[in-house]
């Protein structure tokens, strides 16, 4: 049989050869490389942060598939075309014709400025997803409340990504897992209002906080004045001016103890919570640099706590709001008057400030115009007044969050022990041991710290360095503080 006898065989050129399937590739080679480079990026940075997952693991993909979607559309397209009787298509460079030089050219041009763009992009995009503003505002009203918190609080030049994401494998692995859920929430409108407390999946603060604030830091003691101004006519001022007992775990620089006890190297301790926020504490097993171990618990705990959630106590447990803290009613008007950016003079302004400020309001527009109303209509033509109205407009909108249901009222805060119960969730003198003969140290001012003078006037510049007795202004109370300040209006 000769040549001339011998059936047409069919094109042996791909069918891949065709515009549509090389901007396919193109795209699906810029996708490939951007992933690539974030895919690094994320593995050797100090952080790993779970938006960058995001970007890395669900939207580069999804372009990776459009270009190879858009790769075999053009192969079945290019299939369809041949079944029709047409030749493969047109697709060779000839380099002597100088139209195909320029096509050539400005192909080749085009891909590295795609692929460098893509990589530029890639980088920029991992930049921004490690900053505040990405974590705040990305979610909009979703995460207005912890950024506002966060942009006026100590820690508003630490990024987001350094306390609540870990590094390490497992840290990591969860970081992963938690930021796909929350683009889940916020895609379907699935997340609670207001986000709870405390975070289940937070690292360890030993990793965290103690990068900055490590216990043998903890030296000596603070000096600290407190300003308060009574719920009455005149707003009688009251200070407490006291120190407080730091202490610290380095006995180079001073002696070992004080206020963080609880977290020194040696001392051990650990609690069951029976409820969410962690203020009911009925439990406590406390384990001391010689190692002995004591057991304190409330009256009626019977619970085997082999079958519960045994918690160390860190820095998170006192300190739990220490980059997103809420102001109450009560301590933001109290601290805007004794800075006179509320005149203490005007007639029962801090109760009527407190009164505006804790009413129930369904948007920051109602609070704000509501504000101003109520007042303007309790101290009519008054220009102290007209002056202290946004004073407390700017109280509302930096610690009153109604759309997502925030406030200081959502968010229990233990540093001390006026509003929430803080410290008095275990030393309120219940919590003793199995004999009943010893009880965990409760009531004593001078555990914590030591009031060196308090009152009015003349009576601030009495010290008295070993230590006066509180006295309540109004009269003794024998009842813990949180049964009466509620940080709202009483």
């Amino acid at each position: 049989m000769n040549s001339a006898d011998t059936p047409p065989q069919r094109s042996r050129i791909s069918l891949f050869r065709n515009w549509i399937s090389f901007i396919g590739a193109v795209v699906g080679l810029g996708a490939l490389f951007s992933f690539l480079l974030l895919f690094t990026l994320d593995a050797i940075s100090k952080f790993s942060n779970p938006y960058v997952s995001l970007t890395t693991y669900m939207v580069v993909p999804f372009f990776l598939i459009a270009g190879i979607i858009l790769a075999f559309l053009g192969a079945w397209l290019e299939r369809r075309r041949r079944a029709h009787g047409a030749g493969p298509a047109s697709l060779q460079i000839d380099l002597s014709k100088p139209r195909d030089r320029r096509v050539l050219i400005t192909f080749v041009a085009g891909t590295i400025v795609f692929l460098l763009l893509s990589a530029i992009g890639s980088y920029n995009a991992f930049n921004f997803t490690e900053s505040v503003t990405f974590c705040g505002e990305t979610c909009h009203s979703v995460m207005k409340p912890e950024l506002v918190t966060h942009n006026h609080g100590p820690h508003a030049r630490v990024a987001c990504v350094e306390c609540h994401v870990g590094k390490g494998v497992s840290w990591f692995v969860k970081s992963k897992i938690s930021g796909s859920y929350q683009l889940y929430a916020v895609a379907f409108n699935k997340y609670p209002r207001p986000i709870p407390t405390p975070i289940k999946n937070l690292r360890p603060a030993r990793e965290t906080c103690e990068e900055c604030h490590w216990p043998q830091s903890f030296v000596g003691n603070l000096d600290r004045t407190f300003n308060y101004f009574q719920s009455d006519e005149s707003n009688s001022p009251y200070s407490i001016r006291l120190l407080l007992k730091i202490g610290g775990s380095d006995p180079k620089h001073g002696p070992v103890g004080g206020i963080h006890w609880h977290n020194l190297p040696g001392n051990k301790v650990e609690y069951v919570a029976t409820d969410e926020a962690r203020q009911t504490i009925p439990w406590v097993r406390v384990t001391d640099s010689a190692g002995h171990v004591t057991v304190f618990k409330t009256k009626n705990f019977t619970n085997d706590v082999t079958k519960m959630d045994v918690r160390t106590m860190d820095c998170m447990d006192c300190h739990n709001r220490p980059s997103h803290r809420y102001l109450s009613p009560e301590k933001a008007v109290n601290q805007a008057m004794a800075l006179n950016r509320i005149d203490p003079s005007i007639p029962w302004i801090k109760t009527n400030a407190m009164f505006v400020l804790t009413r129930p309001y369904k948007t920051e527009l109602e609070a704000t115009n509501a504000i101003a109303k109520t007042l303007a209509e309790k101290y009519p033509g008054d220009q102290r007044v007209k002056a202290s109205i946004p004073v407390l407009q700017q109280i509302y909108s930096e610690n009153f969050f109604p759309e997502m249901k925030a406030s200081w009222a959502s968010y229990p805060d233990n540093v001390g022990h006026m509003i929430w119960p803080g410290c008095f969730r275990c030393h309120d003198g219940e919590h003793k041991t199995e004999d009943r003969k010893t009880s965990i140290k409760a009531n004593d001012c001078n555990t914590c710290h030591t009031i060196l003078a308090q009152g009015t006037g003349a009576e601030l510049n009495m010290l008295a360095p070993a230590g006066q007795k509180f006295k309540h202004p109004g009269g003794d109370y024998d009842s813990s503080c949180t049964d009466c300040h509620n940080g709202g209006p009483w």
